[in-house]
């Protein structure tokens, strides 16, 4: 095949990977089960340059054999259980265990499955079923996690954002919007008390991470060595920081005397920085889902005054969207 215009482009960047590769791990421990579901992107980069230029395969890990990998470290890794864990472990391996491969790029996104709990009788404290789950929500904790290995396979640095998505929210006080720009375009009129409903996307970036070389010189076999104080507030302690942000999150959602998403997405971020010092920045993403009072006056009904306004029209579109990133200083 000709190089046509060879002269006039080159390959300024190349990733490749696997994409939606769904994994659903049991861990059994006796008649104790632990369960966790995950959909997964795992890319790579690095001298792979002459699989477009060339067309030479040499260089190329074939993506099905990326979707092994995954799918052999599901089964084998200890760290299967907590996902930005699971993430560095992927990438860990990718680029120790081939030699061309500079960087990977993991993304997880974990949907909830929460045990059950089965009465014990009147009075008493529900007792968790030892395997059976339910789902509780459609929020899902996401981690995107790139592990550099561009320096050298010793000298490995992992950058990890993690956060949640989905999260639906609303409350039906302590929001209004008033004073905003009105000009010829202005048809929205300003209101002291409304409905506030969005769906959270929230991601948070940790200050990056020294990863040290595998013990197994290629990944398999994957640990920080790091005591629990000092994996503490860190990507290593992920489970905890995913609770106390998603808390966080739907504290200041509901206790915030919001005078408008922006101002409660502010002081949502500036708490997270705040309380854990391992995050550099913080970023959420929240559209508005509309509530809209539906005008009853050719009934001689009052439905839209805030005091009265209590039969509403659910619109999705359009719909403003409000974000922002809250950075340490």
């Amino acid at each position: 095949m000709s190089q046509q215009g060879e002269g006039l482009s080159y390959l300024s960047h190349a990733r490749y990977g696997k994409d939606k590769v769904r994994v659903l791990r049991v861990v059994r421990n006796g008649t104790w089960h632990e369960v966790v579901e995950y959909n997964i992107t795992a890319l790579v980069e690095g001298d792979i340059e002459i699989s477009y230029t060339n067309a030479d395969n040499s260089v190329v890990v074939a993506t099905d054999s990326i979707k092994n990998i995954v799918n052999y470290l599901a089964k084998t890794s200890p760290h299967v259980l907590h996902p930005e864990r699971f993430a560095l472990h992927i990438g860990t391996l990718l680029v120790s265990k081939y030699a061309h491969l500079k960087k990977a790029f993991i993304t997880i996104e974990k949907p909830r499955w929460t045990r059950i709990a089965i009465a014990q009788g009147e009075g008493q404290t529900p007792k968790p079923h030892p395997h059976s789950f339910f789902r509780d929500g459609d929020d899902k904790r996401t981690v995107h996690a790139e592990i550099d290995a561009s320096a050298g396979k010793d000298k490995i640095v992992a950058r990890v954002t993690a956060g949640l998505k989905d999260l639906l929210v609303l409350k039906t006080s302590g929001s209004g919007f008033e004073s905003f720009v009105r000009d010829e375009f202005t048809t929205l009129a300003e209101v002291n008390d409304r409905i506030f409903s969005t769906s959270v996307d929230l991601a948070y970036t940790f200050a990056p991470i020294s990863i040290p070389s595998p013990a197994d010189g290629e990944g398999k076999v994957f640990d920080l060595g790091l005591t629990a104080e000092q994996a503490k507030g860190t990507p290593w302690d992920g489970d905890s920081i995913s609770a106390a942000t998603r808390n966080v999150t739907l504290e200041g959602f509901a206790l915030d005397e919001s005078a408008s998403v922006q101002a409660t997405l502010y002081k949502m971020g500036q708490r997270i920085v705040r309380e854990n010092p391992h995050i550099q920045s913080v970023t959420y993403k929240l559209p508005n889902k509309h509530y809209v009072p539906i005008d009853m006056k050719y009934i001689g009904l009052d439905n839209t005054s805030p005091p009265n306004a209590e039969v509403h029209l659910p619109l999705d579109a359009p719909s403003g969207l409000i974000t922002a990133t809250v950075s340490r200083k």
